[in-house]
């Protein structure tokens, strides 16, 4: 039956309070890990409510960061709604405004729940790769120096915009972290430093803190830098720099095919945990970033 009283429109300022309701109150949310609150979103492209008389009773949104590349940031609806109810509402009119776009982003999700994962195969996601999450343990703490010519610092404020650039050119668009993302990211961490040569900074790490200990949240090197040890030697650091508490549990995540990145957190002494979690994408037929 077609529920007459639904309407899908853009989320505005007005709907902070209702949005903010919906995602602290309901279960069914599907959240992007994010160095911004999807409170934070509203107002961006991509950002939509579907409305019942006059109440929000679903959110989805999707607005692109990085450029041409519009990762899902969050998805919830009122449980009186079925999951297909409310996002086939939301996703009919959101999709369509995309594909008339230009360029077209990517449409991505990284999937935690399996009924969220049902609901973007049902429409047409495919699985571009998995997650998988790695963990370092006190006795397997492997020991490693810092390479001769290799200087670690802490990451200043005025470090971001190069930052930036070497994770561009280390992760490609798809994976980027932007100049934005890194700032907040930076204002979130326990840890973040560079690491310079010669030729000044070459790589940078940042992790955050958890109730569990700590978690590398990004690890990364300049290509041409690459096979030299600075990512062991920042991963290294990191570990020393770590109190007991949080060294107890270090968790680090990366894609299921970086075979570079895997091979790293291997000797430093890291092992799967077994978690993992799916990457779907939507292709819109002109965007191929990878």
């Amino acid at each position: 039956m077609i529920n007459l009283g639904l309407q899908v429109r853009r989320a505005v300022a007005e709907d902070f309070q209702q949005i903010s309701n919906l995602l602290f109150y309901e279960a069914n949310v599907h959240r992007h890990l994010d160095w911004r609150s999807p409170l934070e979103w509203i107002g961006y492209s991509n950002y939509w409510v579907l409305e019942e008389n006059g109440y929000v009773a679903a959110v989805l949104a999707f607005p692109e960061d990085p450029p041409q590349v519009a990762w899902l940031r969050i998805f919830g609806y009122n449980p009186h709604l079925s999951g297909p109810e409310a996002w086939s509402a939301l996703w009919e009119v959101a999709s369509r405004e995309v594909l008339h776009t230009t360029p077209r982003p990517q449409i991505a999700s990284i999937v935690v729940k399996q009924w969220f994962q049902n609901l973007l195969v049902s429409s047409g996601f495919e699985l571009k790769q998995n997650i998988v999450l790695l963990q370092l343990m006190n006795e397997n703490v492997q020991p490693h120096s810092v390479q001769h010519g290799l200087r670690i610092r802490p990451m200043q404020e005025s470090d971001l915009p190069i930052v930036a650039t070497i994770d561009l050119d280390a992760f490609g668009q798809f994976w980027h972290n932007t100049l934005d993302s890194l700032k907040r990211a930076h204002l979130q961490a326990v840890s973040a430093t560079v690491v310079e040569d010669h030729s000044g900074i070459i790589g940078y790490q940042l992790s955050t803190g958890n109730s569990l200990g700590a978690h590398l949240a990004r690890l990364a090197v300049r290509p041409e830098a690459q096979g030299r040890g600075v990512g062991a030697a920042l991963v290294g650091n990191l570990i020393q720099s770590l109190g007991a508490n949080q060294l107890s549990r270090l968790s680090v995540n990366t894609q299921s095919d970086n075979s570079t990145s895997l091979a790293l957190y291997k000797k430093l002494g890291f092992v799967r945990t077994g978690e993992y979690f799916p990457v779907l994408v939507y292709q819109t037929g002109e965007n191929t970033n990878e």
